[in-house]
């Protein structure tokens, strides 16, 4: 590969001590999460609402619910749905699925019925772990799966008796009642553990094989199932571990990620790994819980979304908390406006780390070095055993440094491909490597910028508009809390279209065309002509997904175009 990439920049800004390369053992995530609870039975494995739940405990749990698959006939590289939010009955079928050698389907509660089919029929599981508020969704569709047997948690199983009494009591704890469905067994999550062995079920497991499935896409189609292997968690485990140095043990994490996202699954399944305390979210977007969770049990790391980070600001009690017993806060999955790092890193007198991934890369290609130049905007550099490089859009061909074009990536955490989907595998794995669909831009230091979704790309009479450019601007406007920004088909111009951007405004600021046009005028002054908005639209909230993500198909139709 004769260009800048290939002399891989970004290793002379690695800090002391992390190599440019690593070993990485061949074993399943089972047999590398084995130390952890054997060595540390007494610790705190997961927090959840008053309750700690032990290393011990969750050994044990986990075994029973192994061996209640084995008699479901699950057997290993057998899909297993969970269905579930963030409450401890993932957490155990989760560790269940992996020692029983079967693959963890992470399942979104707030799918659709139509959705839920498509994913359980894909993946052919005959076992899945749902909500008791989400039973009468999912009796509705597993008659037409292979789905045998239904195991139903609820939000109040493993809560204090003085919360689950009263709460149930007072209906504060949603809960549901079981309901049988036709030729399926239906059982409660602790039907399914009580009496089964708690010692080990002696699986052998392929390291290669898949260890966990996350859906991703589906904004224009169906969902893939991006496969990640047990090389692949193990692999960025230890990268993670020796890139940030801290993860050593002894952790405690707050992480409202939902476990049916890539970065929930991967950043519990790391803290269990290294024996660290994991503090349960159920819901991510109760903010003052979440504040609560934090004040109460005194976290190490926060890791969410931007805009999780952005409304927990907006909340006293958040700007009150004590943050010196937090190491770091680490944000991910999205953008974060520049302006926005500035003000939170104030706030909580620390260093913010943004990094970037996708759900194909188990999470993590770049990160800012622990210890070394951190620059605002960029998402970091290339971490250990990882190779990018930005390609023009259009030639494929290897752009010039600080030019944009697509990011591409190898490494040891780099997928083997979509379940059941050859041709969208092959269109994302080219020559060993993974199109990431993203356009960054990499300096001469091998520091990485993401500019935009090349789905995202406007396109104005030929000019490229990258939308978090004019995201970024908008958001330094006193007036702005958030924003976003998307193109819109030009009516004066066919082919062509035109930027359009929702606002979300500050307290204290009354939406109106006088605020529109001081907006427009501050941007005239920052942009090109062609990037400025034609179409600002104030709103009350951007529409999210469930991780925090603005969805831009839903952005179209608030804008008033079909999506």
């Amino acid at each position: 590969m004769n260009d800048v990439y290939s002399l891989k920049p970004w290793l002379g800004s690695y800090d002391r001590g992390v190599p440019a390369t690593m070993e990485y053992p061949h074993v399943s995530y089972a047999d590398y999460v084995r130390k952890a609870f054997t060595s540390l039975p007494g610790r705190t494995a997961l927090q959840y609402m008053g309750t700690a739940l032990s290393y011990r405990e969750l050994d044990a749990l986990s075994n029973r619910f192994a061996h209640f698959l084995r008699e479901q006939d699950a057997f290993p590289g057998d899909f297993v749905a969970v269905h579930l939010p963030n409450i401890p009955a993932c957490y155990i079928a989760l560790m269940g699925i992996q020692k029983a050698g079967c693959v963890y389907q992470g399942t979104s509660p707030l799918l659709t019925p139509e959705e839920l089919d498509y994913q359980l029929n894909d993946s052919g599981c005959r076992v899945i772990v749902t909500l008791d508020l989400l039973l009468e969704r999912v009796s509705r569709v597993v008659k037409d799966t292979k789905v045998k047997t239904v195991v139903v948690a609820s939000v109040a199983d493993y809560l204090p008796l003085a919360k689950k009494i009263p709460g149930i009591l007072l209906k504060k704890i949603p809960t549901a009642a079981m309901r049988p469905i036709p030729g399926i067994t239906v059982l409660r999550f602790g039907e399914a553990l009580k009496g089964r062995p708690e010692d080990l079920v002696r699986v052998e497991v392929d390291p290669s094989s898949p260890c966990v499935m996350v859906y991703t896409g589906g904004t224009t189609g169906k969902a893939k199932g991006a496969l990640i292997s047990h090389d692949n968690m193990v692999a960025h485990i230890l990268q993670n571990q020796t890139w940030y140095g801290f993860l050593q043990g002894g952790e405690t994490t707050l992480c409202p990620y939902p476990m049916f996202h890539m970065a929930g699954c991967f950043i519990s399944m790391t803290s269990i790994a290294i024996g660290g305390t994991y503090i349960l979210v159920p819901n991510p977007r109760d903010m003052r819980s979440m504040v609560a969770a934090a004040g109460k049990y005194r976290p190490t790391g926060i890791l969410a979304v931007p805009t999780i980070y952005i409304e927990l600001m907006k909340l006293d009690e958040f700007r009150r908390l004590d943050f010196s017993g937090i190491r770091h806060f680490i944000s991910g999955s999205a953008p974060f406006p520049a302006e926005n790092i500035r003000e939170f890193e104030t706030l909580v007198g620390s260093p913010l780390i943004e990094t970037y991934g996708l759900t194909e890369t188990t999470t993590c290609i770049a990160a800012p070095p622990r210890n070394g130049t951190k620059k605002v905007g960029s998402v970091g550099v290339p971490i250990m055993d990882t190779e990018v490089k930005i390609v023009d859009t259009e030639t494929g061909e290897p752009a010039p440094t600080g030019e944009p074009g697509e990011i591409l990536v190898k490494g040891p955490q780099v997928f083997a491909g979509y379940h059941r989907q050859p041709q969208e595998t092959s269109g994302a794995l080219k020559d060993g490597w993974f199109h990431t669909g993203d356009v960054g831009v990499m300096d001469q230091d091998g520091y990485l910028s993401i500019v935009d979704r090349i789905k995202d790309m406007v396109n104005v009479s030929g000019f490229k508009v990258f939308t978090r450019v004019v995201d970024e601007v908008l958001a330094e406007h006193p007036a702005v809390a958030m924003a976003a920004t998307i193109g819109l088909p030009d009516e004066k111009r066919p082919g062509s279209e035109i930027v359009a951007s929702a606002v979300v405004l500050r307290p204290g600021h009354a939406a109106g065309e006088a605020l529109k046009a001081e907006i427009t005028s501050y941007l005239q002054e920052r942009l090109a002509p062609y990037k400025v908005p034609k179409r600002i639209e104030f709103v009350e909230a951007l529409p999210l997904s469930n991780v925090g993500k603005v969805l831009k198909r839903e952005l179209r139709t608030v804008m008033g175009v079909p999506a």
